[in-house]
Protein backbone atom coordinates (compact mmCIF):
# COMPACT_ATOMS: atom_id res chain seq x y z
CA UNK A 1 0.00 0.00 0.00
CA UNK A 2 1.26 3.28 -0.75
CA UNK A 3 0.98 5.15 1.96
CA UNK A 4 1.44 8.87 0.00
CA UNK A 5 4.67 9.96 2.12
CA UNK A 6 6.92 9.98 -0.77
CA UNK A 7 9.21 13.47 -0.25
CA UNK A 8 6.82 14.61 2.88
CA UNK A 9 8.89 16.50 5.08
CA UNK A 10 8.56 14.41 8.63
CA UNK A 11 10.86 15.68 11.73
CA UNK A 12 11.44 12.91 14.60
CA UNK A 13 12.23 14.57 17.74
CA UNK A 14 13.83 11.64 19.41
CA UNK A 15 14.94 10.25 16.42
CA UNK A 16 18.25 8.41 17.49
CA UNK A 17 16.21 6.68 20.22
CA UNK A 18 14.86 3.06 20.58
CA UNK A 19 11.05 3.70 19.48
CA UNK A 20 12.21 6.94 17.05
CA UNK A 21 14.85 5.71 15.25
CA UNK A 22 12.50 2.73 14.47
CA UNK A 23 10.18 4.91 13.62
CA UNK A 24 12.87 7.12 11.75
CA UNK A 25 13.73 3.86 9.69
CA UNK A 26 10.01 3.23 8.70
CA UNK A 27 9.26 6.94 7.22
CA UNK A 28 12.54 7.01 5.67
CA UNK A 29 11.05 3.07 3.95
CA UNK A 30 8.11 4.83 2.82
CA UNK A 31 9.97 7.62 1.02
CA UNK A 32 9.39 10.41 3.38
CA UNK A 33 11.93 12.70 4.21
CA UNK A 34 13.37 12.28 7.93
CA UNK A 35 14.79 15.23 9.86
CA UNK A 36 16.22 13.48 13.12
CA UNK A 37 16.16 15.87 16.19
CA UNK A 38 18.00 14.86 19.46
CA UNK A 39 19.93 16.49 22.29
CA UNK A 40 22.52 14.20 21.10
CA UNK A 41 21.56 14.50 16.49
CA UNK A 42 24.75 13.26 15.20
CA UNK A 43 26.16 15.12 11.94
CA UNK A 44 22.49 15.03 10.19
CA UNK A 45 20.48 15.62 12.76
CA UNK A 46 18.86 18.70 14.30
CA UNK A 47 19.90 19.86 18.04
CA UNK A 48 16.46 19.88 19.84
CA UNK A 49 16.09 20.25 23.75
CA UNK A 50 12.62 20.28 23.95
CA UNK A 51 13.51 21.26 27.79
CA UNK A 52 14.55 24.55 26.18
CA UNK A 53 12.16 27.00 24.44
CA UNK A 54 14.81 28.37 22.78
CA UNK A 55 16.26 25.10 21.60
CA UNK A 56 13.04 24.12 20.20
CA UNK A 57 12.03 27.16 17.95
CA UNK A 58 15.84 27.48 16.73
CA UNK A 59 15.21 23.74 15.50
CA UNK A 60 12.00 24.08 13.96
CA UNK A 61 13.54 27.10 12.25
CA UNK A 62 16.12 25.15 11.01
CA UNK A 63 13.82 22.80 9.34
CA UNK A 64 11.52 24.99 7.67
CA UNK A 65 14.56 27.02 6.48
CA UNK A 66 16.32 24.21 4.93
CA UNK A 67 13.07 22.60 3.50
CA UNK A 68 9.82 24.60 3.13
CA UNK A 69 7.70 23.04 4.99
CA UNK A 70 7.11 20.49 7.95
CA UNK A 71 4.64 18.03 6.92
CA UNK A 72 4.74 15.29 9.56
CA UNK A 73 5.58 15.56 13.40
CA UNK A 74 6.37 12.89 15.36
CA UNK A 75 7.45 13.54 19.28
CA UNK A 76 9.42 10.20 20.85
CA UNK A 77 12.01 12.20 23.00
CA UNK A 78 11.48 11.20 26.23
CA UNK A 79 13.44 9.61 29.07
CA UNK A 80 12.16 6.23 28.95
CA UNK A 81 9.88 5.31 32.32
CA UNK A 82 12.67 2.78 33.15
CA UNK A 83 14.82 5.90 34.38
CA UNK A 84 12.04 6.95 36.56
CA UNK A 85 13.56 6.17 40.12
CA UNK A 86 9.91 3.73 41.29
CA UNK A 87 10.97 4.74 45.17
CA UNK A 88 10.36 8.51 43.71
CA UNK A 89 7.28 8.02 41.89
CA UNK A 90 5.47 10.75 44.37
CA UNK A 91 7.88 13.15 44.72
CA UNK A 92 6.96 16.14 43.36
CA UNK A 93 10.61 17.21 42.29
CA UNK A 94 10.41 13.85 40.13
CA UNK A 95 7.45 14.94 39.08
CA UNK A 96 8.12 18.54 37.84
CA UNK A 97 11.10 16.92 36.29
CA UNK A 98 9.19 14.64 33.73
CA UNK A 99 6.52 16.66 33.18
CA UNK A 100 9.06 19.38 31.88
CA UNK A 101 10.26 16.62 29.58
CA UNK A 102 7.60 14.53 28.30
CA UNK A 103 4.02 16.63 28.40
CA UNK A 104 5.57 20.20 28.40
CA UNK A 105 8.31 19.49 25.89
CA UNK A 106 5.39 17.77 23.45
CA UNK A 107 3.74 21.66 24.29
CA UNK A 108 6.33 23.59 23.38
CA UNK A 109 7.46 21.87 20.02
CA UNK A 110 4.09 21.34 18.76
CA UNK A 111 3.11 24.47 19.62
CA UNK A 112 6.44 26.05 17.10
CA UNK A 113 5.57 23.27 14.69
CA UNK A 114 1.63 24.00 13.98
CA UNK A 115 1.53 27.59 12.66
CA UNK A 116 3.26 26.32 9.46
CA UNK A 117 0.98 23.28 9.34
CA UNK A 118 -1.91 25.81 9.95
CA UNK A 119 -1.16 28.40 7.04
CA UNK A 120 -0.22 25.07 5.07
CA UNK A 121 -3.54 23.45 5.85
CA UNK A 122 -1.95 20.29 5.94
CA UNK A 123 -0.05 18.32 8.79
CA UNK A 124 0.17 15.07 10.98
CA UNK A 125 1.43 15.10 14.57
CA UNK A 126 2.24 12.26 16.38
CA UNK A 127 3.20 11.92 20.04
CA UNK A 128 4.07 8.90 21.84
CA UNK A 129 2.72 8.74 25.31
CA UNK A 130 2.61 5.31 27.13
CA UNK A 131 0.20 2.95 28.75
CA UNK A 132 1.60 4.68 32.04
CA UNK A 133 -1.35 6.94 31.10
CA UNK A 134 -4.48 4.51 32.29
CA UNK A 135 -2.02 3.17 35.21
CA UNK A 136 -2.04 4.54 39.12
CA UNK A 137 0.98 2.83 40.44
CA UNK A 138 3.19 5.24 39.49
CA UNK A 139 2.49 8.29 39.50
CA UNK A 140 5.27 9.67 37.69
CA UNK A 141 4.51 8.12 35.25
CA UNK A 142 0.91 8.47 35.08
CA UNK A 143 1.20 12.39 35.54
CA UNK A 144 3.86 12.66 32.41
CA UNK A 145 1.82 10.32 30.01
CA UNK A 146 -1.56 11.39 30.94
CA UNK A 147 -1.00 15.27 30.59
CA UNK A 148 0.77 14.15 26.83
CA UNK A 149 -2.84 12.85 25.79
CA UNK A 150 -4.95 15.60 27.34
CA UNK A 151 -2.46 18.18 25.26
CA UNK A 152 -2.49 16.23 22.37
CA UNK A 153 -6.49 16.39 22.41
CA UNK A 154 -6.24 19.79 23.17
CA UNK A 155 -3.93 20.83 20.13
CA UNK A 156 -6.34 18.40 18.32
CA UNK A 157 -9.98 19.89 19.18
CA UNK A 158 -8.19 23.35 18.03
CA UNK A 159 -6.66 22.37 14.79
CA UNK A 160 -10.41 20.56 13.73
CA UNK A 161 -11.12 21.50 9.62
CA UNK A 162 -7.71 23.00 9.31
CA UNK A 163 -6.16 19.78 7.27
CA UNK A 164 -3.86 19.13 10.88
CA UNK A 165 -4.24 15.90 12.89
CA UNK A 166 -2.90 15.38 16.24
CA UNK A 167 -2.98 11.51 17.96
CA UNK A 168 -1.05 9.75 20.20
CA UNK A 169 0.32 6.36 20.24
CA UNK A 170 0.09 4.26 23.83
CA UNK A 171 2.95 1.49 24.17
CA UNK A 172 2.73 -0.89 27.18
CA UNK A 173 6.66 -2.17 27.58
CA UNK A 174 8.37 -2.36 24.60
CA UNK A 175 10.67 -5.01 23.63
CA UNK A 176 12.82 -6.21 20.39
CA UNK A 177 10.62 -9.74 21.21
CA UNK A 178 7.42 -8.74 22.71
CA UNK A 179 5.43 -11.55 24.00
CA UNK A 180 2.11 -13.00 23.05
CA UNK A 181 1.00 -13.41 26.77
CA UNK A 182 -1.15 -10.65 28.55
CA UNK A 183 -1.00 -10.17 32.03
CA UNK A 184 -4.03 -9.47 34.16
CA UNK A 185 -3.84 -5.71 34.97
CA UNK A 186 -1.30 -5.00 32.62
CA UNK A 187 -0.40 -3.63 28.98
CA UNK A 188 0.70 -6.05 26.51
CA UNK A 189 3.95 -5.81 24.98
CA UNK A 190 4.86 -4.19 21.22
CA UNK A 191 8.32 -4.05 19.74
CA UNK A 192 9.80 -0.66 17.96
CA UNK A 193 8.86 -1.48 14.61
CA UNK A 194 5.00 -2.22 15.79
CA UNK A 195 4.73 1.41 17.25
CA UNK A 196 6.15 2.62 14.16
CA UNK A 197 3.86 0.96 11.80
CA UNK A 198 1.20 2.55 13.65
CA UNK A 199 3.01 5.63 13.84
CA UNK A 200 3.92 5.90 9.76
CA UNK A 201 0.59 5.28 9.01
CA UNK A 202 -1.04 7.96 11.04
CA UNK A 203 1.69 10.47 9.61
CA UNK A 204 -0.06 9.50 6.37
CA UNK A 205 -2.15 11.29 4.15
CA UNK A 206 -4.22 8.18 4.58
CA UNK A 207 -4.94 8.91 8.41
CA UNK A 208 -6.89 12.34 7.57
CA UNK A 209 -10.10 10.87 9.25
CA UNK A 210 -8.09 9.94 12.44
CA UNK A 211 -7.79 13.10 15.09
CA UNK A 212 -7.48 13.40 18.85
CA UNK A 213 -7.00 9.66 19.17
CA UNK A 214 -5.19 8.06 21.94
CA UNK A 215 -4.16 4.50 20.94
CA UNK A 216 -2.62 1.73 22.11
CA UNK A 217 0.09 -0.74 21.15
CA UNK A 218 0.32 -4.20 22.83
CA UNK A 219 -3.00 -5.13 23.97
CA UNK A 220 -4.23 -1.92 25.99
CA UNK A 221 -4.35 -3.11 30.05
CA UNK A 222 -5.84 -5.82 30.58
CA UNK A 223 -9.47 -6.55 32.61
CA UNK A 224 -9.71 -2.48 32.45
CA UNK A 225 -11.77 0.02 30.21
CA UNK A 226 -11.08 3.50 29.60
CA UNK A 227 -12.49 6.19 27.52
Amino acid sequence: MDLGLESRVVLVAGGRGYVGSAVARQLGAEGATVVVASREPGPDGVPLDLRDQGSVDAAVRRVLDEHGRIDGLVVSAAPSARTLDPARHADPVQIAQALDAKALGFVRLVAAVTPAMRSAGYGRVVGISGQNAYLTGNLTGALRNAALVIAAKGFADDLAGTGVTVNTVNPGPVTDEPSAQVPAGGPGESSPEQIAALVTFLVSPLAAAVSGEAIAVGHRVRGAVTF
